[in-house]
C-alpha cells in the first residue's frame, strides 16, 4: 500500500532552525581554534545532549534532566547570538576559547549522569471520592432446597480374633502356647515310634521341666 507523501510545516521549521543552529555552533567552534572535523563535532555533541535531556524530560526519570537541558540550550542559543553581529569572531575572547575547549569533558559528564540516573517510581493512583460505589446486589431463591440425604451408616470395623490359648487350669501354673506344642511334638513322635502314647512321667523326664508345669502341660495334652 503507498502511503502518499506530504509535507509537515512543523517538520520543516525543525529541520531549518536544526540545520541554523548546528552551522551556528560549528562557525563558533571553528572561531574559537577548533578546525577540522573537531568543529563539526561540536554542534553534534550539543544537538544530542539536548535530545537526551529532553527524553528524560518527558520520561519523568531524573531530576537533573532540567539542569543538563538548560545547559544544553544555552550552548546552542550563544552560539546563535554570538555569530548574529554580537561577537567579533576574528578576534575570540580568551574566556570563550575556554568554554569551548571544555565542552566536550562538561558534555560527557551530562550524558553519563543523564543515562546512569535512578528512576524515580510513578506515584500511585489516589482513588476518588467522587466514583460511585458499586450497588449491591441482593439474591432470593423462590424454590425450596432439598434436605441433604442423610450419611450412610459406616460399618464398624470387625475386631481380628483373640488366638485361643489353652486355659489352664485352676491353681496349676499358666503354660506358654509354645511349650504346649513342643510337648505335643514330642509326644506325636513317642507315639510314632512306639505306637503308644507317652505318658506324664515320661513327658516330665524329656521336657527336664518343674513337675508343676509339666503336669499342667500333661492335663492339657491329656496325658496320664
Amino acid at each position: 500500500m503507498n502511503r502518499s507523501f506530504r509535507p509537515d510545516a512543523v517538520l520543516i521549521q525543525a529541520v531549518i532552525a536544526g540545520a541554523l543552529s548546528f552551522a551556528h555552533l560549528h562557525d563558533l567552534a571553528a572561531a574559537a581554534g577548533q578546525s577540522g572535523w573537531k568543529a563539526w563535532a561540536y554542534p553534534v555533541s550539543v544537538d544530542l545532549l539536548l535530545v537526551a535531556a529532553w527524553r528524560r524530560l518527558r520520561a519523568g526519570r531524573s531530576r537533573s534532566s532540567w539542569t543538563w537541558f538548560a545547559i544544553a540550550l544555552c550552548a546552542s542559543l550563544g552560539a546563535n547570538v554570538a555569530t548574529a553581529g554580537m561577537l567579533d569572531l576574528h578576534h575570540v575572547p580568551g574566556w570563550l576559547r575556554i568554554l569551548v575547549a571544555g565542552w566536550p569533558a562538561l558534555a560527557f559528564l551530562g550524558g553519563t549522569l543523564l543515562v546512569h540516573s535512578p528512576t524515580e517510581p510513578a506515584p500511585a493512583p489516589t482513588p476518588t471520592a467522587d466514583e460511585p460505589a458499586a450497588p449491591e446486589i441482593e439474591m432470593h431463591r423462590t424454590d425450596t432446597p432439598a434436605p441433604d440425604p442423610a450419611p450412610a451408616p459406616v460399618p464398624a470395623a470387625e475386631l481380628p480374633a483373640a488366638p485361643s490359648t489353652p486355659l489352664a487350669t485352676a491353681g496349676a501354673p499358666a503354660v506358654p502356647p509354645a511349650l504346649v506344642d513342643h510337648a505335643r511334638s514330642i509326644a506325636d513322635a513317642h507315639r510314632a515310634s512306639t505306637g503308644e502314647p507317652i505318658t506324664a512321667d515320661a513327658l516330665t523326664a524329656r521336657l527336664g521341666l518343674p513337675a508343676a508345669t509339666c503336669h499342667a502341660i500333661a492335663a492339657q495334652l491329656q496325658l496320664t
